[in-house]
């Protein structure tokens, strides 16, 4: 789910939805409004799946999409081959994750540890081990 914004209003650090992927916001430029047109942002982002840099550029007065993060804490129920288990503390729903990218975060994954993870647009991101 996400939720829209203008884009004047979006900060570096913040989150929002290029081409779909929810991205983590890491510069913005402004330039200054010209004799026919308004002034732009240029945004540019790191995806927080896939790690891709990715530019958006548009009025300061248009509409962007901000994701909704639901940061929850877990437990590893399992690790497969193709990912890793969690168990909801809250719910005790289960969901299914894929390794993550850092090394030494994937080490400190068995089954039992307390994580935090980030549910987003349908996919779930291990962001800590405790």
């Amino acid at each position: 789910m996400s939720k829209p914004c203008d884009v004047g209003d979006l900060r570096v650090g913040g989150y929002m939805l290029i081409e779909g992927e929810p991205c983590r916001i890491m510069d913005i430029a402004k330039s200054k409004p010209g004799k026919h047109g308004s002034a732009k942002f240029r945004i540019i982002a790191i995806g927080i799946f896939d790690g891709q840099k990715r530019q958006f550029v548009k009025p300061v007065d248009l509409g962007a999409e901000v994701p909704l993060i639901d940061k929850r804490m877990g437990q590893v129920f399992a690790i497969t081959p193709t990912g890793v288990q969690i168990m909801d503390l809250e719910t005790y729903e289960y969901l299914d994750a894929i390794f993550p990218d850092e090394p030494e975060l994937k080490a400190k994954l068995v089954a039992g540890a307390e994580i935090e993870y980030w549910a987003i647009l349908g996919k779930v991101k291990i962001v800590r081990v405790k």
